[in-house]
């Protein structure tokens, strides 16, 4: 979970800013709680395009898609995830250049709690869906897909082969961390994401909300160890009897603005649904108990 303090950044909405001689970024006008400065959709390559996570369909972020590659040519528009911050904007950049939506699967969910962040696309309809280890080439880049379930089941990160670098769609995020929402989000499967992530050698994560991660192993590996100790917390709480996940969210997240205690809760569900199927834990009468 993040706070609700105003961002930092040198980054001007719908604007192209260049990380790399290979990497450019665009950041979409959705600043929120939960997208800190918003959407930033990346540029891949140089002439002959990919697109990473195009962002929500809003004409002024994708008229500054266009012109950030005014005389390239969009080849692909590649989405991690269909959180309606991410993917909306393929279609309509679809039939402005032509270029095939290639990347995560399609899934479409009713969601049965708070939403977290934005709720899932109904409209994301890909060319070409990607397995884990999948690529997609250009002229001058490779991008090999990596499955990371556990925020969605469908997310997927891309290692730019030519640079070493991991785009992270929301599995890593530079700012906060992710929100694991049942039924979809999945706390296993996100906890295994994060060691498989940790077991590789990325020397840089561009994820689509917060700055780059240049030290991606240890910043993983933090992020495993604070999931580690949430859940000790919650089987602390659990074996003094709070039972109920409105009681847990005030002391397991002080300080934090209570607008965002409905997202925290959706993690502690998470939690929850994975130590019980762990046998920790288990629920009866509306409540959590020790197992």
């Amino acid at each position: 979970m993040g706070s609700m303090e105003a961002p930092v950044t040198d980054q001007i909405s719908d604007i192209a800013q260049t990380l790399t001689p290979s990497v450019r970024r665009v950041l979409a006008a959705n600043p929120s709680a939960f997208t800190y400065t918003g959407t930033q959709t990346y540029i891949v390559g140089m002439d002959e395009v990919a697109v990473i996570d195009p962002g929500p369909a809003d004409p002024a972020h994708i008229e500054g898609i266009l012109r950030a590659t005014a005389g390239e040519r969009i080849v692909a528009i590649v989405c991690t995830h269909t959180h309606r911050d991410h993917s909306p904007a393929a279609a309509p950049l679809k039939v402005a250049t032509g270029a095939e939506i290639v990347g995560c699967a399609p899934l479409v969910l009713d969601d049965d709690g708070p939403r977290a962040d934005a709720a899932f696309d109904t409209s994301y309809a890909p060319d070409r869906v990607l397995a884990d280890g999948e690529r997609l080439t250009g002229p001058d880049w490779t991008l090999e897909a990596v499955a990371t379930p556990g925020h969605t089941s469908n997310h997927l990160c891309y290692h730019l082969i030519e640079d070493n670098a991991l785009f992270t769609g929301d599995h890593v995020m530079g700012w906060s961390t992710t929100v694991v929402s049942p039924p979809d989000g999945d706390m296993a499967d996100y906890m295994r994401s994060l060691d498989k992530l940790a077991a590789r050698t990325d020397a840089v994560y561009y994820p689509a909300h917060g700055e780059p991660v240049t030290n991606p192993q240890q910043f993983v590996r933090g992020l495993g160890g604070h999931r580690k100790q949430r859940e000790r917390q919650i089987l602390k709480l659990v074996g003094e009897g709070v039972g109920e996940i409105a009681a847990m969210v005030p002391r397991m997240y002080k300080g934090v603005d209570e607008r965002l205690y409905p997202a925290a809760g959706r993690s502690v569900l998470a939690h929850l649904i994975d130590l019980r199927d762990r046998g920790a834990v288990r629920e009866g009468g509306g409540q959590w108990h020790p197992a």
